[in-house]
This record gives structure tokens, C-alpha cells and sequence, in this order.
């Protein structure tokens, strides 16, 4: 089996996450604190590592480059339900291979967890368009609107934003 440790302090989700991931394979250890996760990768080498950014005390961008030292060719991803452009390139920076945004579905984690670092670092090499602010907020607004099935109240909820904004929003997509 594939070794997993997912460092999560919402039980709920990681629960999901963790029968999720069982199914494809994974044997999947859970911890809830940046010092058992330190730990974990060193008593069980895991292959794959992901991190949820924002635990109840404690951020994990701080314990990623221990770990990318500890584990030099694990896969380190970091999962987020505050996604923004600084954190992503701060988690890259310090050693991270991929940045999630919650909520996600299966199948894009498990596209994130196989990828290999060849692909990764090919990847950012290229000749990638740089996104403007508003191709990044649209970006955003419809990942989470397709998480709530198209539901524009409970998408506007969510962003804490009215739902007449968010429908203007809509209307106007970026170049």
C-alpha cells in the first residue's frame, strides 16, 4: 500500500478524506498537530503528505521544509480553504509540490497526489501565462460555485458576498 499522512484537525473531513483515499490504495495515517506530523514522517516515511494550511493553533507552511528535508522525494501537497496567490507561492517556495483549494473532489486530489515531480517542475518551467487578478477571482468564484451544484445563494454565502454582487461578478467574465 501507498502510505499517506494527512495532517487535518477537522475530524469530519479527514475521516472523508481518509475513506476516500483507502479505496484507491492508500494506507492513510491521521494526525491533528504540526509536532505529530513531524513525527509521523519519521517513524513512517510516508509517500505522500498533505497538509491542511490552516490547523486550530498553527499553520503548516512552517513544518513543510522539515518535512521536504525529511522526505525528499514524498509528495507534499497543502489544502487550503483560503486560497490566495501569496500563500501559493509560499507553500511552493518552502518545498510543497502542489496547492489545493477546498472543497475538492476525489478524483483532482488524487490528480494532484499521482502527478510526479518531473511533470511539476516541467510545468512551471514553461511559458505559462501570468493570470490577471480578476482571471484568478473568476477562477475561484467557479470552483465554488461548482462545489454547491450552482447554487449562486450558497455560493455568495460562502465568499461572504452579497448574492447581487456575485451575479454581477458572473456576468462580467475576464479576457
Amino acid at each position: 500500500m501507498k502510505k499517506l499522512l494527512l495532517v487535518e484537525d477537522d475530524a469530519i473531513f479527514a475521516n472523508t478524506l481518509i475513506r476516500r483515499l483507502t479505496k484507491y490504495g492508500f494506507d492513510c495515517q491521521h494526525v491533528e498537530t504540526n509536532s505529530d506530523a513531524l513525527l509521523a514522517c519519521h517513524r513512517h516515511q510516508p509517500k505522500y503528505v498533505l497538509l491542511d494550511m490552516k490547523l486550530a493553533q498553527e499553520t503548516t507552511l512552517s513544518i513543510i521544509t522539515p518535512i521536504r528535508q525529511t522526505l525528499p522525494n514524498s509528495r507534499i501537497i497543502l489544502l487550503t480553504g483560503f486560497a490566495s496567490i501569496a500563500t501559493a507561492v509560499d507553500a511552493i517556495k518552502l518545498g510543497a509540490d502542489d496547492y489545493l483549494s477546498k472543497p475538492l473532489d476525489t478524483q483532482t486530489l488524487l490528480a494532484a497526489i499521482n502527478e510526479s515531480k518531473a511533470s511539476t517542475v516541467t510545468t512551471m518551467s514553461d511559458d505559462v501565462e501570468t493570470l490577471s487578478a480578476e482571471q484568478v477571482q473568476w477562477q475561484h468564484i467557479q470552483q465554488v460555485l461548482k462545489a454547491n451544484d450552482g447554487n449562486v445563494s450558497a455560493t455568495a454565502r460562502q465568499l461572504s458576498m452579497h448574492r447581487r454582487t456575485l451575479q454581477r461578478k458572473l456576468q462580467k467574465r475576464p479576457v
